[in-house]
């Protein structure tokens, strides 16, 4: 990801914050293959695990699952018995080849120059341009599938039972708000369906788990301009009278206010 000191956002709470609110990423990975192509993508929502949520360096691990028929499952599940074979894969089971998973935050909007009431009027020198904001995370994956040995697929059933159960979990209680607590409805459990039921279906899926390495974030979102010119774009999306509007003016004028907050941290620090 281009990263443009104005976009670039470190900060490890604000990234977990994206991840868990739009937890529906883009898995990413480049296996080579006989049978299947070299690049690959696909629509996963992830469980983001953190041990110590206030810590600012340590990266967590992502969980998810995937249908056993994709091609994308088949190109993961060959790349993990291949290096099985050749012993390429790390003691805890972590194939070595890096993949990358792509969230991005729901509000994302073309920006016209006539939002830009500053250098507009001024100069003339303004262009299109669209304000989005994401979080790409990369890490070494490990798959959970049918091995050879019993103790294989006795680990990936247990890793599948728990990634489904706190997955809907996560998605009831955090997406739906169904938290059973005062006057909100209870959600629903995987134990709500039959047990069999459940068996077969997880016959369908694979499990992986992804551990962080790096974490990088983005959020463009009109840092880069004069106050002038972030003001009217704060006010132009306001105006559009849209849901989405009315988000990206509030985002904008978040980021315009962070900047300004860091800005005057940093002169202090001098």
């Amino acid at each position: 990801m281009y990263l443009r000191s104005d976009h670039a956002d470190a900060d490890t709470a604000a990234l977990r914050k994206l991840i868990r609110e739009n937890p529906l990423g883009i898995l990413t990975t480049a296996l080579p293959s006989d049978n299947f192509p070299l690049l690959q993508c696909s629509h996963i929502p992830f469980l983001l695990d953190i041990q110590d949520e206030t810590s600012e360096t340590e990266k967590g691990i992502l969980r998810g699952h995937m249908a056993r028929a994709n091609p994308h499952s088949k190109a993961l599940s060959e790349a993990a018995a291949a290096a099985q074979t050749a012993a390429s894969v790390s003691a805890d089971g972590y194939l070595e080849r890096e993949v990358m998973v792509l969230f991005n935050f729901p509000a994302h909007h073309y920006v016209t120059p006539k939002f830009y009431t500053e250098t507009k009027p001024d100069t003339g020198k303004v262009v299109p341009t669209w304000n989005y904001a994401a979080a790409q995370v990369y890490g070494k994956i490990k798959v959970y599938h049918d091995g050879k040995s019993e103790e294989e697929k006795e680990e990936a059933g247990r890793f599948l039972s728990q990634q489904i159960a706190d997955l809907s979990d996560m998605s009831e209680r955090s997406i739906m708000g169904y938290t059973g607590e005062g006057a909100a409805e209870k959600g629903w459990k995987v134990t709500d369906a039959p047990d069999k039921y459940i068996a077969l279906l997880k016959k369908a899926i694979i499990g992986i788990e992804i551990k962080i390495d790096r974490l990088e974030g983005k959020f463009k979102m009109s840092q880069e301009l004069s106050e002038g010119d972030r003001a009217g774009v704060v006010e132009g999306f306001r105006r559009l009278g849209t849901e989405l509007g009315a988000k990206m003016s509030e985002t904008v004028e978040e980021r315009s206010e962070l900047k300004k907050a860091r800005k005057a941290a940093a002169q202090l620090a001098h």
